[in-house]
């Protein structure tokens, strides 16, 4: 029988499996084993990810997780797990620029033109790829301006 090709940070089933509860952030839910550098990373990164959990238990497996970052040197520049999760000053989610729901495409005024005035603008404005757009396409593409 083949075994599973596994990168070393990677745990199979069978390795996960056989961890004691200790091991986990979360050992009552069995999430974000701390096995290593790269695990203790991942631990952090989705720390807020983590579902049916209390306080307490967010508490405790913010603990687990610095004890581990400082033995396997992991910075770690949160303080609090309240932290953990959200995005930084410099990176937010707020600052992309969302894309519009069917709803409002459909109620905006160029949702009233056909896709052959669709494409017309979409020509004038030199969009590439015009050509295989829907005008459901072609309406995102002119909207973002």
């Amino acid at each position: 029988m083949a075994t599973r090709r596994t990168r070393p940070q990677e745990l199979d089933a069978e390795h996960r499996n056989a961890l004691p509860d200790a091991t986990f952030a979360f050992p009552r839910v069995r999430k974000e084993p701390l096995t290593d550098a790269a695990h203790v990373r991942n631990a952090i990164a989705r720390f807020d990810q983590v579902r049916d959990v209390t306080d307490r238990e967010r508490d405790e497996a913010f603990r687990r997780i610095e004890r581990a970052a400082h033995k396997f040197g992991v910075q770690m520049t949160e303080s609090r797990w309240q932290e953990l999760g959200k995005p930084s000053a410099t990176k937010k989610s707020s600052d992309k620029p969302r894309t519009p729901t069917k709803a409002e495409l459909a109620a905006s005024p160029r949702a009233q033109r056909s896709k052959a005035e669709l494409y017309a603008e979409a020509r004038r404005r030199h969009v590439k790829g015009r050509s295989t757009m829907t005008k459901d396409a072609l309406l995102r593409v002119l909207q973002r301006g």
